[in-house]
């Protein structure tokens, strides 16, 4: 499923904060992307209902199988392009938000050939 970019950010999110804080709340979401808290909101909702995103009785944001899919996908992108911009010589902070926009436009097939290359290094 081809998603938008912002959907991907919050799943992408989710995933690294989970790994950080264990538990991760809207608010969570709010703090790391800097967007609002009705934002994130009406965006959990969406998730929710597309079924990428579940919520316990604490308020605690689960990805669903399909919405780790997703996030696991992005969250490659986004290490494999920061580090490939790094290793070509470009400031890490440039890097990285580089690749945060990178990593939704690029095609499967060039991510994978960048990836060959960056392995190479």
């Amino acid at each position: 499923m081809k998603m938008q970019e912002s959907p991907e950010d919050y799943l992408e999110a989710i995933l690294v904060l989970s790994r950080e804080l264990g538990n991760v709340r809207s608010i969570d979401v709010a703090n790391h992307l800097g967007y609002s808290k009705p934002s994130i909101s009406v965006a959990m909702k969406r998730l929710r209902e597309n079924g990428f995103v579940t919520q316990d009785d604490n308020g605690h944001l689960i990805l669903t199988g399909s919405g780790l899919s997703i996030a696991l996908k992005i969250y490659e992108r986004h290490l494999v392009l920061s580090q490939l911009l790094i290793s070509i010589g470009v400031e890490e902070e440039t890097a990285r938000k580089d690749a945060c926009r990178m990593e939704h436009v690029i095609s499967d097939e060039t991510f994978e050939k960048l990836k060959e290359l960056s392995q190479k290094r």
